[in-house]
């Protein structure tokens, strides 16, 4: 059996072409984001910009009123005819985020034996990683006593335009409805493009609701794992939104929006360092990444609060 000495420095040299100087190759650091894009819930759905840069500028533009006017042939629009599209910019400032994993003796034995250390690695620290930043995507909130929470706003704290307040209700038809007329006209065209967002307890709830009516449907809703809808708008659980907040403690806040509005800029140069602790038996591996969440365009949202989430 391999002593703890001569098992880190096989798992070293396993590591030696992981990262150059530290920094994840291109193809890794690509392989990388596509696991934590996979492994994450709400991640997945939103738009994920890579950063060349700790801080970088979108551009965003629309318009927001009727463009079309009565032409005349061979003529120009007057001047009092013509549209201007809105133009604005939104600022992703990339915050530093660090992750320390260590790997025993049993787990470095068993990947280096089977070639797969790197492998293991990667998949680790994605997996716990997706779930983190899907934490913070929604949880943020720069008035937050968790240091990690405290780092940015996330989707929650960011909208304040457009909400509506339950009043300790379940969810149910009523709330999607009432987000449904909350939400700005011109946002809600495509429909199809829109997504509920809630806590898996809320669209449990919501799922059971369905399921008590003596139709077909609400036998395919507790019998099957069938998509829970309203108004052709999917109820999406995503296991990160919380359930004690509001009212009582014992609420969430159901959000409606394109989650392409969400966007997520995740700096390119992803760093991972790894060090031996020899006399514990272990390999120490720290990734050190940075990024950061803004909503494209905020009014394009609404929230719901105080939605009672049942024990």
């Amino acid at each position: 059996m391999l002593n703890n000495e001569t098992l880190l420095q096989k798992a070293d040299a396993a590591l030696a072409d992981l990262t150059t100087g530290g920094l994840l190759q291109p193809a890794q650091a690509q392989r990388f984001l596509r696991v934590l894009i996979d492994e994450a819930v709400l991640l997945k759905l939103a738009t994920v910009t890579p950063m060349k840069s700790p801080k970088q500028l979108i551009e965003k533009i629309q318009f927001g009123q009727r463009i079309l006017r009565v032409g005349t042939e061979n003529a120009a629009l007057p001047e009092a005819d013509r549209s201007k599209p809105a133009l604005g910019k939104v600022e992703l400032d990339a915050q530093l985020f660090r992750a320390e994993v260590r790997l025993n003796n049993e787990v470095v034995e068993d990947s280096i034996e089977r070639g797969q250390l790197r492998q293991t690695i990667m998949q680790l620290m994605a997996e716990q990683i997706a779930v983190d930043i899907d934490e913070i995507l929604v949880q943020g909130n720069t008035s937050s006593t968790d240091a990690f929470l405290a780092k940015f706003n996330g989707l929650l704290a960011q909208i304040g335009t457009n909400q509506v307040n339950h009043s300790d209700g379940a969810t149910n038809r009523t709330v999607f409805k009432n987000m449904m007329k909350a939400m700005p006209k011109p946002f809600i065209r495509n429909k199809k493009a829109l997504r509920f967002l809630t806590s898996i307890d809320s669209e449990i709830d919501y799922r059971d609701a369905l399921g008590d009516r003596a139709t077909a449907v609400g036998d395919r809703m507790v019998e099957e794992d069938a998509p829970t809808m309203y108004a052709g708008i999917p109820v999406v659980s995503v296991p990160l939104f919380p359930e004690n907040i509001g009212t009582g403690t014992h609420c969430t806040s159901p959000v409606l929006i394109d989650p392409k509005n969400i966007t997520v800029g995740i700096w390119r140069d992803i760093r991972v360092e790894t060090d031996k602790l020899i006399s514990e038996g272990v390999l120490l591996i720290v990734a050190t990444m940075r990024f950061d969440m803004k909503l494209a365009h905020e009014p394009a949202s609404v929230k719901a609060n105080n939605v009672r989430v049942s024990s």
